[in-house]
């Protein structure tokens, strides 16, 4: 047996293991993966019907704080001529998991062929070390510290009580207002606007026509430092837009790295299509892998369609180009 019929394949919440053939009497157990802050295995075991387990690693950290996980679990059958059909658990809703016995999925459907066994983890929370309700890792680290450093907080102050505002920003249905020093402290392309006579200077507005209020308003949350978690995942394309439009290259990274923590079938080919158009490397190979690698391509099949419609050829002929190498390795 090669260590690749052990190996689990993961992208930011996904995990896929791929079994090329199951005897009609025998157990396997993956190599472990990581997935947040744990080590986790899968196992099969086949007897009468197949049983599926999912934990995590023993260590101390999954003694002192064992996950609570909210997940979806799937195994997808690939017959000989290629036929596919799947199995899906009802969504498992923060399950604290310590050991192998804790989940446990007895499918009792007859399965022949390749089988891939598929975890898709909604959310992964621990517990705070201080005694305080669990926590979920996905919303604490850099990304939300750096959206909510208490330096701002004054400056936030500014824009949410509308203290001295000088200068009006007209969003496509609504206006805000804000305050020249600190725009073009933040952007370049805002100083630019107010040290030249342009139409900005002059009548002390910015016009922003293709962001809505709502967007708009997130946005400049984010540049007084007062934008919640919640507003910033809610409007992460038009924020990512904006960072392109006003040359903000911080922005655009936490806009990055967000954009590829939660990929999924319902918003993948989206961001594909935006990580071509801002030349976002890490997101556009993680929603082409997705879609490929993970055979979530054959899920959204109506979506697919109307994506191949629209998108830029290129993108097209690069995505196809990796779904002919896919094809040759299984």
């Amino acid at each position: 047996m090669s260590d690749s019929a052990y190996r689990v394949e993961t992208t930011s919440r996904l995990a896929q293991w791929k079994i090329e053939n199951l005897s009609s009497s025998t157990y396997r157990k993956s190599d472990p993966f990581k997935i947040g802050k744990w080590n986790w295995h899968l196992s099969v075991e086949k007897n009468r019907v197949l049983y599926v387990k999912l934990y995590p690693e023993i260590s101390n950290l999954t003694r002192d704080n064992p996950p609570i996980a909210s997940f979806i679990i799937r195994v997808r059958v690939v017959s000989s001529v290629g036929d596919r059909k799947a199995l899906a658990h009802p969504e498992i809703k923060e399950k604290l998991l310590k050991n192998k016995e804790d989940f446990v999925w007895a499918v009792e459907v007859p399965l022949t062929g390749k089988l891939i066994i598929e975890v898709e983890f909604l959310d992964l929370k621990t517990t705070s070390p201080n005694g305080e309700e669990p926590y979920s890792i996905f919303t604490d680290g850099l990304t939300q510290k750096r959206l909510n450093a208490k330096a701002l907080e004054s400056v936030g102050r500014m824009l949410t009580e509308g203290i001295h505002t000088d200068i009006t920003i007209n969003a496509c249905d609504g206006s805000i207002g804000g305050h020249r020093a600190v725009l073009a402290a933040c952007s370049p392309v805002f100083r630019t606007m107010f040290s030249h006579n342009l139409h900005e200077k002059e009548l002390s507005t910015i016009n922003i026509p293709d962001m809505s209020i709502e967007s708009c308003q997130a946005f400049l949350n984010y540049l007084y430092g007062v934008i919640k978690h919640e507003q910033f995942l809610m409007h992460r394309l038009a924020l990512l837009h904006a960072a392109h439009k006003y040359d903000l290259s911080d922005l655009r990274d936490t806009c990055h790295e967000s954009l590829v923590e939660d990929i999924d079938a319902t918003n993948v080919l989206e961001r594909l299509q935006n990580a071509s158009l801002y030349r976002l490397m890490k997101l556009k190979m993680s929603c082409i892998r997705y879609l490929v690698k993970f055979g979530k391509i054959f899920d959204i099949p109506d979506d697919f369609n109307t994506f191949l419609q629209n998108a830029d050829r290129d993108l097209i002929a690069q995505l196809f180009h990796e779904v002919l190498v896919a094809w040759k390795g299984f």
